[in-house]
């Protein structure tokens, strides 16, 4: 009785209020789910929608807000035509998505190419399609295509008049690129021309056969496809006249252009659907790709896509998906909430926050009848306001000067954590630990709080705390640089900077005079040789010697607290990338680091470790709910640090870990590997976790500088499955067995730690073995961690 009372009282509300809103939405209005828009909200939708229609900018719209698997809100307004007649808009109406095809369509199916191993983001188009390197093109990678950074122009020229598929081909083999590969972004329909055919090509299937048979038949989308029925005519919202207000009216018919000469199946436009089908394609991104059941892509997949994939300090994209910020006000602060999504030129936008996990969809036809309407204000409108009622704040005010370190928040989460670093700990208690402290902070561009507020000028503004001087560790203050910095003055508190890597790599007595504590907060990427935790070593003993405090902002180990993995250092290998005989992978906070080096190593420091709140140690760093700021140059994605303990462990030697390119530590090779052969021989190994593709790529910097390096892109499949460091030997072994007389196995001993490792290999000791013989020192290093853990 009651919800029978709440549908007529929804009724009632709007027949009086919103006369442009179709009745035949109301049955799926309202969903009965606590988490909905309220009845204000719905109608300020609505108001929104209805004031764009009114003023002639769309004839209609169909718009759907859900939550990972529900639907919120779900409305059709106005008309699906005006001309020859007015019909209304239904919730079932079928538009022309034009670019949306770019996403939902030819990247799904490039990404399943992908995680099949049958394509390589990295390779050169031409590998796939000889033809193609004709005029300039032999270099255009299928990356640079998915992140428009392939130098190629927006469109094919559509005069003279040219038709058929056959033709687009022959024309995008003679294009010429304007810009250099990697350098300029340009938003171009050319790059997912040519990724359609890349589909066809490798599958053996037209692009329209292939995705209906991959992704939309298995995700049950069945109003969804290329060329649809003339069955479903009557449902399809019609575009626009072709010859202005005369000729063939297009309903059914793709509008693009190009699409339209193509014969209407094309890999940037031609796809046809409704809003409650992009509705289960967005449930299946938002649940790791998978939907009922029917799973399409792997959820590490669906994460690479949906983040950060173009070159650093450039236009930011995903993998055809475009990445946006929008600055919501909410309890009167700035708030940041970054979408993934795309836009169609009739009129369609999709939006998915993966870390609220709130889709927006809106479809109109804002091309009909005449091709004149225009709904940019609209989509704003809608996604601030969804951002502002739905979304929760995640990040307090983005201060102007920073934009840069509030990063993209990765997906896949296994919670949705809300983790307070040592730093935000500190504010919310007003710096009592610090009060009247004169302090040094050794810190770099990592130490922010979850705000993405620099740690250094926090401090520096306190009213209780003194800050004096500056430290920085390896990659400098910035992280910008993979060199030595000297030391010099910070620009915005004119405090003196002193470098910690290079000729002096621990503070002198001079640089502490005057100074009561230092402080340390630099995150962390949990492996025994990456350099930030020498530094707090090295720093906690001069720090005793002077006889002041010590203390450590903690925060997240990003590859988990929980994965205690690889062998142990020799300990007469101490040295600047392995401070304490330790495994690679030691599963330790750099607070609970601390604590162990000042009791193992007798350190006389008063130590002080500023504790996390609400931190779990099976965290990934992307269940915390803290931004992903890249820990140091060439790490850049969570990936890149999950391979990171393996794939180092080979690059002291002569082989490129694919520094100097978009892809650090996802790639490996050198100009002597045979790339097939590595990559066969490494799949064989059935290493878990992991598969490898053959591919050439060429650094723009570091080892093999503007050579040919033939080998590997190491694809990440399954994260709690692999052991990196398994992984590293493996690489080693493989590289020692298949190019002995060019692999320089003896110059990975500084990484790898252990000098039985590098013999076992030389003596032909298959890895698993050499794994199965550093457990038992493992669980002595267990029981010793034990002893220092804090969460």
């Amino acid at each position: 009785m009651n919800r029978l009372f709440r549908v007529l009282f929804t009724l009632i509300l709007c027949v009086l209020i919103e006369p442009l809103v179709t009745t035949t939405s109301l049955a799926k209005d309202v969903p009965d789910h606590p988490l909905r828009l309220r009845k204000e909200q719905m109608v300020l939708i609505s108001k929104i929608i209805k004031k764009t229609i009114r003023s002639g900018k769309i004839p209609g719209a169909v718009v759907l807000i859900g939550k990972q698997d529900r639907v919120l809100y779900r409305r059709a307004f106005g008309h699906r035509a005006i001309k020859p007649k007015k019909l209304s808009m239904t919730i079932d109406t079928i538009f022309d998505l034009a670019s949306l095809t770019k996403v939902v369509a030819t990247t799904t199916a490039l990404m399943q190419l992908v995680e099949e191993g049958k394509l390589c983001l990295e390779d050169p188009v031409a590998r796939y399609w000889p033809e193609f390197k004709a005029n300039g093109k032999e270099n255009i990678t299928v990356r640079e295509l998915l992140t428009h950074y392939s130098g190629l122009r927006p469109d094919l020229d559509l005069k003279p008049e040219w038709s058929g598929y056959d033709m687009a081909i022959r024309m995008i083999i003679a294009e010429n690129p304007v810009f250099p590969p990697g350098t300029n972004f340009v938003y171009s329909d050319i790059n997912f021309i040519i990724l359609g055919e890349l589909v066809h090509r490798i599958s053996g299937q037209p692009l329209d056969v292939y995705c209906a048979e991959r992704i939309f038949k298995p995700l049950a989308m069945k109003d969804t496809g290329f060329k649809p029925s003339p069955t479903l005519r009557k449902r399809i919202a019609p575009t626009q006249y072709q010859n202005g207000k005369t000729g063939k009216l297009l309903q059914g018919e793709v509008h693009d252009p190009t699409a339209y000469k193509m014969g209407g199946v094309s890999g940037h436009a031609g796809l046809f659907s409704t809003a409650g089908d992009l509705s289960i394609f967005a449930q299946m991104l938002l649940s790791g790709g998978s939907h009922k059941g029917a799973r399409i892509l792997s959820p590490l997949i669906v994460e690479k896509m949906t983040t950060p994939q173009t070159p650093p300090n450039k236009t930011i994209r995903g993998l055809g998906w475009d990445i946006e910020s929008v600055l919501t006000s909410n309890y009167n602060k700035l708030s940041p909430i970054v979408f993934y999504g795309h836009k169609g030129f009739t009129g369609t936008a999709i939006w998915i926050d993966p870390v609220s996990k709130i889709y927006i969809i809106v479809l109109t036809n804002r091309v009909h009848p005449y091709g004149k309407g225009d709904v940019r204000q609209l989509r704003a409108e809608i996604k601030k306001f969804v951002a502002e009622a739905l979304v929760p704040v995640s990040a307090k005010q983005v201060p102007d000067t920073q934009p840069s370190l509030i990063g993209y928040r990765n997906m896949e989460s296994k919670r949705n954590g809300k983790v307070q670093t040592g730093i935000d700990v500190l504010e919310d208690e007003n710096f009592k630990s610090f009060s009247g402290l004169r302090v040094g902070l050794i810190t770099n561009h990592s130490g922010i709080d979850s705000a993405g507020r620099r740690t250094l000028n926090i401090i520096y503004k306190s009213h209780n705390v003194k800050l004096a001087a500056i430290f920085s560790p390896e990659h400098g203050l910035y992280s910008n640089d993979d060199y030595n910095l000297s030391s010099g003055i910070e620009l915005t508190t004119s405090l003196p900077v002193y470098n910690l890597y290079g000729d002096t790599k621990k503070p002198t007595e001079k640089m502490l005079n005057g100074l009561d504590a230092l402080v340390f907060d630099i995150q962390d990427v949990g492996v025994r040789f990456y350099t930030y935790i020498t530094t707090m070593g090295y720093a906690m003993e001069a720090a005793a010697k002077k006889g002041i405090a010590f203390y450590v902002l903690d925060r997240p180990n990003p590859i988990t607290g929980s994965f205690v993995q690889g062998p142990i250092m020799d300990k007469d290998l101490k040295s600047f990338v392995g401070y304490f005989p330790m495994p690679v992978r030691h599963g330790m906070t750099v607070g609970e680091l601390a604590k162990m080096f000042k009791a193992e190593n007798k350190i006389n420091v008063k130590l002080h470790i500023i504790k996390m709140r609400g931190y779990e140690r099976t965290d990934w760093y992307d269940g915390t709910g803290l931004p992903w700021v890249n820990p140091s140059p060439n790490l850049r994605t969570l990936t890149e640090a999950i391979l990171y303990p393996g794939v180092a462990l080979v690059e002291g030697s002569n082989v490129s870990v694919g520094r100097g390119t978009n892809t650090p530590f996802e790639l490996l090779g050198a100009p002597w590997i045979h790339a097939k052969e590595l990559a066969g021989y490494l799949n064989k190994r059935k290493i878990h976790g992991v598969r490898f593709m053959p591919v050439d790529f060429t650094p723009a910097s570091s080892r093999f500088k503007n050579e040919v390096c033939h080998g590997v892109q190491i694809i990440l499949v399954d994260r709690q499955a692999l052991d990196p460091t398994a992984l590293g030997v493996e690489i080693a072994a493989a590289l020692y067995k298949l190019f002995p007389g060019e692999f320089q196995i003896d110059k990975t001993l500084d990484l790898i730690g252990a000098r039985w490792i590098l013999q076992a290999i030389k003596d032909g000791q298959d890895p698993c073995s050499i794994v199965v013989r550093w457990q038992k020192p493992l669980e002595q290093f267990r029981k010793l961690r034990s002893k220092y853990l804090l969460y």
